[in-house]
């Protein structure tokens, strides 16, 4: 029955690779992809997935549903479809939502006889403010057994590890004022944030290795000659355990405040961005994907990295077993946030990787449905880590 699933693929596999390189030449920013969702809600329509659209109220959010009438898990591929300022697809997402998508209607074509039910979730602005994250925190998962998504690279690359990350905004106000004439009587908002780049940066030596802070200051005033009453910075920061990152997060706003009572300044703290937490990949389920796209792909597959960067998948694996693989465009060292990038999801080997990947996924989820011992120790292993975390 497995092997069905090959001549499944072939039957979409231009169309896949149309929706592609469509979604290439039509780049939309995250919470924007209007276009690129009709696109992937159309595919699944057609073949007969029951489609919800605005989910957990983001407009450009879908959920698409396959179910064979018969028992058996939940599969659920994310798709991703939002594109970067100027860039386009430097990040490949037109092929992580035609991956899922594909992967979807290529498993619903015999899953009346494995039974089961599959979810294909649309998930915008994963470069910003991560529908995933309100998918996890709204119970979207509560239902789903499993969940996949696939991510083009140079190589490929087993689902590891991502930090977690809080996207923090510091705005300072005080009181403006002529700098040459009065400037007594002015309270300068940019001290502060000046303050605050200090003490961070002092803080820097005090906390683990594997942390990450990184900020600018994206207001500082307007006029040299006029004392700023407002000034406001913006910081990533990022650790490999979201404990952690708590802790120093704390280290940070009582830096912030001390640099608020510096200048005499009011200091208001948010989020600017929906905070990651640090990806938990199941190891059961990725030794499953890892086997089969071994032996579709060519390509070496690579152990698992630990990522410094920061995706909203590992707020859904904390609430459900989950894997985010790397599926190699066979061009070591290209990088991630590059217009070189986004063209090589285009060529013979983009094209290539997305076939690949599609199946790879489909096999994976196939073997979830008919394994029932498989399924056991993937949901036993997400408990032991929700239990040592």
């Amino acid at each position: 029955m497995k092997k069905l699933l090959v001549n499944e693929l072939k039957e979409i596999e231009q169309y896949l690779r149309d929706l592609s390189d469509h979604l290439y030449e039509n780049p939309e920013l995250g919470d924007q992809e209007f276009e690129s969702m009709q696109r992937f809600v159309e595919f699944l329509t057609k073949y007969h997935f029951e489609v919800e659209t605005n989910i957990v109220n983001r407009p450009t959010a879908f959920k698409a549903e396959f179910k064979s009438g018969k028992p058996g898990p939940t599969i659920a591929f994310l798709a991703e479809y939002d594109a970067l300022p100027r860039i386009g697809h430097g990040c490949g997402h037109n092929m992580i939502g035609t991956m899922s998508a594909g992967a979807a209607v290529i498993l619903s074509k015999i899953l009346k006889n494995i039974g089961g039910s599959l979810i294909v979730l649309g998930t915008p602005a994963e470069e910003t403010n991560g529908a995933k994250v309100t998918m996890s925190d709204e119970g979207v998962f509560e239902n789903i057994d499993v969940a996949m998504i696939l991510h083009p690279a140079d190589q490929s690359y087993e689902s590891g590890t991502f930090s977690a990350m809080d996207a923090l905004q510091f705005t300072y106000t005080g009181k403006s004022s002529h700098a040459a004439s009065s400037p007594e009587e002015g309270i300068n908002a940019l001290d502060s944030v000046i303050q605050l780049f200090n003490g961070i940066n002092a803080l820097r030596q005090h906390v683990p290795s594997d942390v990450r802070i990184h900020g600018i200051i994206s207001e500082g005033g307007q006029a040299a000659n006029v004392v700023p009453d407002l000034a406001i910075a913006k910081f990533y920061i990022r650790a490999k355990e979201r404990s952690v990152l708590n802790h120093v997060v704390e280290k940070i706003k009582s830096i912030a405040h001390g640099a608020a009572a510096m200048a005499g300044t009011a200091l208001d703290i948010s989020n600017y961005e929906l905070s990651y937490d640090n990806m938990i990949t199941n190891y059961t389920l990725s030794q499953v994907f890892t086997k089969n796209l071994k032996e579709i792909s060519a390509q070496p597959i690579l152990p698992a990295e630990h990522s410094y960067g920061s995706i909203d998948m590992g707020n859904v694996s904390k609430v459900v077993p989950a894997i985010h693989p790397f599926i190699g465009l066979n061009d070591p060292g290209l990088t991630f946030h590059t217009k070189a990038f986004a063209d090589r999801t285009v060529t013979s080997e983009g094209h290539q990787a997305l076939s690949d990947g599609a199946l790879a996924l489909a096999q994976t989820g196939y073997d979830v449905i008919t394994n029932v011992e498989l399924l056991e120790r993937i949901k036993l292993e997400f408990q032991k880590n929700l239990y040592e975390r």
